[in-house]
């Protein structure tokens, strides 16, 4: 028995065919309508957690990204991973309180793609104590307190060789170095690593300490007081930082506009008590 097809029959095949195409060709669509918006939306969701540098985006760049249309929703985490889990996932757009190295490890560990916008003003690290006045007042077995998370406690071995109390190994890597890359302890100092949101609070037990800057603000210690702070390299200066694709979108080009602008850097000079903050290098 011979089987024929009809005309409509036949037409089914080719029917369907065009059909995928026309899917296609409208996903397709969708995605690039979907990219151009977001590199040209005008609602933005920045990750918070407390700190200065979130307080000075409020204060001096979302007003005026705001004047310039812009909607800007502030969403809280309590610590930066979060905000950054989130920010490589695309539920928030930016944050504003993190540096390279801490980017760069952040990007390894988690095989995520963040990527910088622009350097914002920092708060160095300082060495405190609330029973000595000088640096000269250090003595052997003095109890120095530091921050035990790899980022900061680098920063601070870099600053105690600075204030001249240990000698770290030649050649050692100023983003990297621990413990084991003091070379001489000069001072003959006992270094306590600690978590650092603790510091603060055991300062009167310790003879001297070093304080991130996010935590002096935090903390409402007068920075007035630190008897010597960082001198801040490029690896550890703030950065608004972006998922990678949206860094040169328009709002995170606006965004940077913003902080290199005339307006706030006369913003920064009258909000700059005693030189807390440190400008960046443009």
């Amino acid at each position: 028995m011979k089987i024929t097809f009809s005309p409509a029959c036949k037409l089914i095949p080719y029917l369907a065919i065009t059909l995928l195409a026309s899917s296609a060709l409208m996903i397709s669509g969708c995605d690039k309508s979907s990219q151009v918006n977001n590199q040209t939306k005008k609602s933005i969701s920045v990750g918070v957690s407390p700190g200065p540098y979130n307080d000075l985006f409020n204060d001096a760049v979302k007003p005026e990204l705001e004047a310039e249309g812009y909607k800007v929703k502030l969403v809280n985490f309590p610590h930066l991973l979060e905000s950054d889990i989130a920010l490589s996932d695309g539920s928030i757009d930016l944050t504003v309180a993190q540096h390279t190295a801490y980017m760069d490890v952040f990007n390894q560990q988690r095989k995520a793609n963040l990527k910088p916008v622009v350097n914002v003003p920092s708060v160095p690290a300082a060495l405190f104590s609330n029973k000595y006045h000088s640096l000269d007042q250090v003595f052997p077995g003095a109890k120095v307190g530091i921050p035990q998370d790899a980022s900061n406690a680098a920063r601070s071995y870099n600053l105690l060789e600075k204030a001249g109390w240990i000698k770290l190994k030649k050649g050692s890597n100023p983003i990297t170095v621990t413990q084991n890359d003091i070379a001489d302890n000069i001072a003959g100092i006992k270094i306590i690593e600690m978590d650092s949101a603790n510091i603060p609070r055991v300062l009167d037990d310790l003879d001297f300490a070093i304080i991130p800057g996010s935590i002096v603000y935090s903390a409402n210690i007068n920075a007035t007081k630190a008897l010597l702070s960082e001198t801040i390299i490029p690896d550890l200066e703030i950065m608004v930082v972006v998922n990678g694709g949206n860094e040169n979108s328009q709002w995170a080009q606006d965004i940077k506009r913003i902080y290199q602008s005339e307006k706030f850097k006369e913003y920064m000079k009258t909000h700059n008590p005693n030189g807390y903050w440190v400008m960046p290098k443009e």
